[in-house]
């Protein structure tokens, strides 16, 4: 082979390694990119994920938001945001009135025990009935039943103030009303097999629908509000107020002899 053509080879060689290193600096420098354009795009996922849970975070919980919703007033309420319930005849010169939480345990052995003679004083025409509904429970244990159950009862009121005490009654009946630990009044569908019990409601599909769909959510949480902001300085439930003074030091009435004789005390006054 000549020299010429033994130095051609060697510079085509040459060439042939100049080019195939360009093409492996390309390949290298394209990669690079592709690595930091991922990582940058990992980051930005990474940073997107933590902002969102920060905000899901700090987001308030569906019943906090409806301390800021628009209240849908039930029928049969007056006052702010419909939160005064007064039930009894118009002759009744004083007023009684009852702060409940629907969970509330000691609520329910109350209303099974002196319900009905609250009742029939009402009906009598002894007082009026004044009723703030609490939901102090649910805070305790991250619940949402007194909240809900509050909430159809205010769909019970906006039928009528009979279908509203005897809703009231079947909930805190010994059938229906469940431990403090059991938050059985955060489903919609129990709070409506307890209303098939009350001659009004049963199979009531306007009251159904508002419970379904929460329509007197905000008013619950406006009524709670009345419970918190109470002026006659109310802790517990259930309490009895008259002319703005709390009963029996503001302990329970749980016999219907201890409920007469104060109740009937105050009347007096």
């Amino acid at each position: 082979m000549s020299k010429r053509n033994t130095q051609a080879a060697k510079t085509a060689a040459r060439e042939r390694l100049r080019i195939e290193r360009e093409r492996e600096a390309k390949r290298a420098k394209v990669k690079r990119q592709v690595i930091v354009a991922c990582s940058i795009v990992g980051v930005l996922a990474i940073a997107g994920g933590i902002g969102y849970a920060v905000v899901q975070a700090n987001k308030p919980s569906y019943w906090e938001g409806q301390k800021d919703a628009k209240v849908v007033t039930p029928a049969n309420t007056t006052g702010t945001e419909g939160t005064t319930v007064v039930i009894g005849k118009d002759s009744a010169k004083k007023t009684l009135k009852i702060y409940e939480d629907p969970r509330c345990p000691i609520c329910a052995q109350f209303e099974q025990t002196v319900g009905p003679t609250v009742k029939k004083d009402i009906d009598d025409g002894k007082y009026k009935l004044q009723f703030v509904g609490a939901t102090f429970i649910d805070n305790k244990d991250n619940g949402e039943g007194s909240k809900n159950a509050l909430s159809a009862l205010g769909a019970a009121l906006n039928v009528s103030d009979q279908a509203f005490l005897d809703y009231k009654a079947a909930l805190y009946s010994a059938k229906y009303h469940p431990e403090e630990t059991t938050d059985k009044f955060k489903d919609d569908s129990y709070l409506i097999k307890v209303a098939d019990t009350v001659p009004e409601l049963k199979g009531n599909k306007k009251f159904q629908d508002a419970v379904e769909k929460g329509t007197y959510d905000a008013w619950a949480m406006a009524m709670s509000k009345t419970f918190d902001d109470n002026k006659e300085d109310v802790k517990g439930t259930p309490a009895f107020v008259m002319d703005g003074k709390q009963l029996n030091g503001g302990n329970p009435l749980m016999t219907v002899a201890d409920f007469n004789r104060v109740v009937g005390e105050a009347l007096k006054k």
